[in-house]
């Protein structure tokens, strides 16, 4: 079985690490994992020293490890019956990804996506903007999933314990992620809630940042479980107007992943969260931090989304309030508190 990962971020990195780190004494198929970057220098220092240290500093990734920044050699590597390509770019370049791939004339069998978000444009969720672009090239053995759940990047490239969900529409999908990935210190489980999981993983970025304004402000651990508890009702009330299972967002992809991204300091989203409440600019947040926060991204496609399904989302609309509308943040906490009492329910 081939995987290529294509982006070489810190989370393609990791994942494509713990592919070819087998459990000593597991019963798993061989695996060649090639991890493309478009960047030649990363692609070239990567194939020398081992190690990505622009996104996981610190790490020594394994020499079976193929790395490279030629296209076709990614597509190639990935082109028989059950080989899975794996894109993990920033949710921004999901479609100029799928663009390029079919360009290519080598279209992948199963493809996998680790991306993150909602369209800020469109609102469409990743399998959306897939789907879109494969219309009429698209043939009935191509299959799609997602894999999304509670995990930091660096924590997995270092082999500590992890559980994940991969969302298919087709069973075999499933499978195949599980094969890839399913040993050593990451669990895989699967589920036929292709939008849940989506959503999941994107509206779940925005109560991180959130709660980031919480304890950047000082309102205590009180205030943190009530603002995960109502970010978690929020988006399962979005979520199943939407057409998904309320037991998704019960899970890995929904509550886990909030979970982390919300308390743990490695959440970008977080970050963006603690540094608006010292009342640092967006932009400046955003440029200090480096890296993508899908956040930012999501939280004006999530408000729209619950203007469209006659959805009340409080946390979401006090988030954007400050990102987008120059709210202090200490007003917009008041305005939330200040709300009339109610029965709780989803």
């Amino acid at each position: 079985m081939n995987v290529t990962i294509v982006g070489a971020g810190s989370w393609g990195t990791a994942l494509a690490s713990h592919a070819i780190k087998l459990a000593a004494g597991e019963s798993v198929q061989p695996i060649s994992v090639l991890l493309y970057s478009r960047d030649e220098g990363l692609a070239q220092q990567m194939k020398l020293t081992h190690k990505n240290e622009r996104y996981l500093k610190g790490v020594q990734l394994p020499s079976e490890l193929i790395v490279s920044s030629h296209w076709k050699d990614a597509l190639n590597h990935c082109n028989q019956v059950e080989d899975l390509l794996v894109i993990a770019t920033p949710f921004s370049g999901l479609e100029e990804t799928t663009k390029k791939i079919l360009k290519s004339g080598v279209v992948p069998n199963n493809w996998l996506w680790l991306c993150k978000g909602i369209d800020p444009d469109t609102f469409q969720l990743a399998h959306e903007i897939i789907k879109k672009n494969l219309v009429g090239l698209i043939h009935d053995h191509i299959k799609l999933g997602v894999l999304s759940g509670p995990s930091f990047a660096l924590e997995v490239a270092h082999g500590l314990p992890c559980a994940l969900v991969v969302a298919s529409n087709n069973p075999e999908m499933c499978t195949l992620t599980q094969r890839a990935f399913h040993h050593g210190s990451m669990r895989i489980y699967s589920s036929s809630d292709l939008i849940g999981v989506e959503l999941g993983g994107a509206i779940k970025n925005i109560y991180a940042i959130a709660t980031g304004i919480s304890d950047g402000l000082g309102l205590g651990f009180n205030a943190r479980a009530a603002l995960i508890t109502r970010g978690m009702s929020e988006m399962t009330r979005l979520g199943l107007a939407m057409g998904a299972k309320a037991e998704t967002f019960a899970g890995l992809a929904g509550l886990g992943d909030l979970i982390l991204t919300a308390t743990g300091d490695l959440s970008r989203n977080r970050q963006v969260g603690l540094n608006l409440a010292k009342n640092i600019s967006l932009v400046e947040i955003l440029k200090n931090l480096g890296h993508v926060a899908e956040g930012v991204r999501c939280a004006k496609a999530v408000r729209s989304l619950a203007q469209r399904y006659e959805v009340e989302m409080p946390i979401v609309q006090s988030v954007c309030a400050v990102l987008f509308e120059n709210k202090n943040a200490k007003d917009a906490v008041k305005e939330l508190m200040s709300r009339d009492p109610r029965i709780e329910s989803l």
